[in-house]
């Protein structure tokens, strides 16, 4: 019966689970896939932006690179642990917040991460939609934004394996595509002498470390969302190297290319930061290759893409079901929030494209405010307090375990909020610390160890975790929920 399971979930063509627990006959896939899924994410021109916002603030080549180093080598951990907690879980990300803040408490940071969602998917589908303009020649961006909203569309909606494939493609295609404009890179430009020439500055070090921490501490709320379904036996330790292996790789990468391209002078061509999309093509040598490179940027947003328009519908529906206490959702249901979510995206695209690149400066900054905090809980509750147990039906149950709203969690949520602002360095706000800094923005450091101070020794004290890991239906991670739900609940 387990082995026809298997082939039966193995054939679906639409994934049929959604918030709900994944059981183990529907358990698939290694962690390898892991490694693939988050290269391929990275390897896309939104991180070779980010990398280039390093030196356009401030830090020269070769210090902005070794920073961005730091800083994804920081936020891959942090990143890569919310990863392995996938397949003990077999649930979402964001619906294990509800053993931290309560089944209605964890609405509040949900609501956060779908801005984040949309955020990050409208400043992607710009580039996008840019490099799709570029190959189809219409003179407007504005059609390559919904052509590439609706191939976003039908991958999320498809869901999680065919999200693994996309990533398995991007990963080959982006070492391919990113190869090329390297060996273009040092072909036609002094490298050397460019990384040769750097002098050190503290701040914008700094500042690298940041764009580089604060990207991967983005992927914290969706991470588990691509490993659960992995067999609930796979080594924790695997499923942490592989996301962090390849996620770390993969932006760093990417990041050192925009690092550098940033830093180029070309007084007779275009600079990098006048058109990203245009100077790839240019670099790539014009005529068809650069649409091939063209090809390359749109694939490895897609995948990033399809990442935030699959977590963002997860996301809206554990909000929505929070109140309704339904567990599950109908791919029907999944194809009206995946199509809401993306025809938003691509409206704020349209609108925020003109000052791209200020914008997302400063939206990657903001959201380090608030996701750290709930990271920082979030870690320290299931890995030091609960010590990976967790009642799994009861955070379905507002009257369960976890309750409606933990007070604890809040409040160490609000600290950690608020410890972060006088380190802030926004454009409507910078901290007085910041100025001692010389301008860096360290805020991310801040809010994840003064969370995890306020939270530790209070949630210790009042933990209410139970001894051993309870699943659906009291029979272990084999037993299978009926028909896609937990307990008999409601299916949206």
């Amino acid at each position: 019966m387990q082995a026809s399971t298997r082939t039966e979930t193995a054939g679906r063509r639409v994934e049929r689970r959604s918030i709900d627990f994944v059981p183990e006959n529907e358990r698939h896939g290694s962690p390898g896939q892991q490694f693939t899924l988050w290269f391929g994410a990275n390897m896309q021109i939104t991180a070779i932006v980010d990398g280039a916002l390093a030196v356009l603030f401030g830090a020269d080549a070769l210090w902005a690179i070794l920073g961005l180093l730091i800083g994804n080598l920081l936020g891959g951990a942090v990143m890569a642990l919310h990863a392995a907690q996938g397949p003990k879980l077999g649930l979402p990300q964001m619906i294990s917040s509800r053993a931290q803040f309560g089944v209605f408490g964890a609405v509040i940071p949900l609501v956060l991460v779908i801005i984040m969602y949309l955020g990050f998917a409208a400043t992607g589908t710009v580039l996008a939609g840019q490099a799709i303009d570029q190959i189809t020649r219409t003179g407007t961006p504005a059609v390559g934004m919904v052509i590439f909203g609706a191939l976003t569309v039908l991958v999320a909606t498809l869901g999680y394996k065919y999200i693994h494939v996309l990533g398995r493609i991007s990963t080959v295609i982006g070492v391919l595509g990113f190869t090329y404009l390297g060996i273009r890179l040092f072909a036609s430009q002094d490298v050397g002498a460019l990384l040769a020439s750097g002098t050190f500055e503290f701040p914008t070090f700094l500042l690298a470390i940041s764009l580089g921490a604060g990207w991967q501490l983005t992927y914290g709320p969706y991470v588990a969302d691509y490993s659960r379904y992995l067999p609930s036996k796979t080594p924790a330790r695997k499923t942490f190297l592989a996301a962090f292996l390849g996620t770390v790789l993969g932006s760093q990468w990417s990041m050192t290319l925009g690092a550098l391209f940033a830093s180029l002078a070309l007084p007779k061509g275009q600079r990098f930061l006048d058109g990203q999309v245009a100077f790839l093509g240019n670099l790539s040598g014009g005529g068809l290759i650069a649409v091939v490179i063209y090809l390359v940027i749109v694939t490895g947003k897609l995948t990033v893409n399809t990442l935030n328009a699959y977590g963002g519908y997860m996301t809206m529906l554990t909000s929505v079901t929070a109140f309704t206490r339904k567990t599950a959702a109908r791919s029907r249901t999944r194809f009206a929030y995946v199509i809401g979510f993306i025809g938003l995206t691509v409206l704020i695209a349209m609108l925020a494209s003109p000052d791209f690149l200020a914008n997302f400066k400063n939206f990657v900054l903001l959201l380090l405010m608030v996701f750290i905090p709930w990271s920082s809980i979030n870690l320290v509750d299931y890995y030091l307090i609960s010590k990976e147990k967790v009642d799994i039906p009861a955070l379905y149950d507002p009257n369960g375990r976890y309750g409606r709203w933990n007070k604890t969690a809040l409040i160490s949520y609000a600290i950690g909020i608020v410890a972060q602002i006088p380190f802030l360095a926004q454009t409507l706000y910078t901290g007085p610390m910041t100025k001692v800094l010389g301008g860096s923005d360290i805020s991310w450091l801040v809010g994840l160890v003064v969370t995890a101070l306020v939270f530790y020794p209070l949630a210790k004290r009042n933990s209410n975790a139970p001894a051993e890991m309870i699943y659906p239906n009291d029979a272990g991670v084999a037993a299978e929920p009926p028909a896609g739900r937990l307990a008999g609940a409601p299916v949206a």
